[in-house]
């Protein structure tokens, strides 16, 4: 069982080794938070959406906009799409396949950002709410692994990691999102670096 735990660091160390090398990851990962910066300096807002571990990914995410990531700054708009009583409303009256694309409807504004997070490429409600988020002309961004699935080439930005799990992904995934949030920092509140 040791050798299987030491597989498993070795396998998550490696995919990380790779993504850090991976110039499309990178560059896309900078394209992001540029987007964010220009967002917030607009007066415009980030939303969020993402199913079971990416929807904690998510709301991690705005948390850490809202509150604080390493140090005190003012708060900054992001919104995670991960009310419970919205989405079981929306499920219920709907169907789970709306319950983010309805909140899009609801929040999202021109020129503000969706980011989608799923693993797989295929979320249908993940898929719906980004192309909501282009008729309402907000920029889309979606977080993915694999080949990136239904979403490859659909959005504004996209960032495919590579990993053979839905575990694996995420990690990544966490990861980039705690980047994006550095580099956002780094740009709009340099003393604080």
């Amino acid at each position: 069982m040791v050798k299987k735990i030491e597989d498993s660091f070795k396998r998550a160390a490696d995919l990380f080794a790779e993504s850090a090398q991976d110039k499309k990851i990178i560059g896309s990962t900078l394209l992001v938070a540029e987007s964010i910066v220009e967002a917030f300096k607009n007066g415009n807002k980030v939303l969020i959406c993402g199913n079971g571990g990416s929807s904690t990914d998510a709301m991690h995410f705005a948390e850490e906009f809202t509150g604080r990531f390493r140090k005190d700054r003012k708060a900054l708009p992001v919104i995670s799409l991960t009310d419970p009583s919205h989405i079981t409303c929306v499920a219920n009256d709907f169907g789970f396949e709306e319950i983010f694309s309805r909140s899009v409807e609801a929040y999202g504004k021109k020129d503000d950002i969706l980011i989608g997070i799923t693993t797989s490429g295929n979320s249908e409600n993940v898929i719906r709410a980004l192309a909501s988020a282009k008729e309402l002309g907000l920029k889309t961004a979606a977080l993915m692994g694999n080949n990136g699935g239904k979403l490859k080439d659909f959005c504004d930005f996209e960032i495919i990691v590579p990993g053979e799990t839905t575990d694996r992904i995420q990690e990544l995934h966490i990861t980039i999102l705690h980047v994006i949030i550095e580099t956002v920092e780094r740009i709009l509140f340099p003393e604080n670096y």
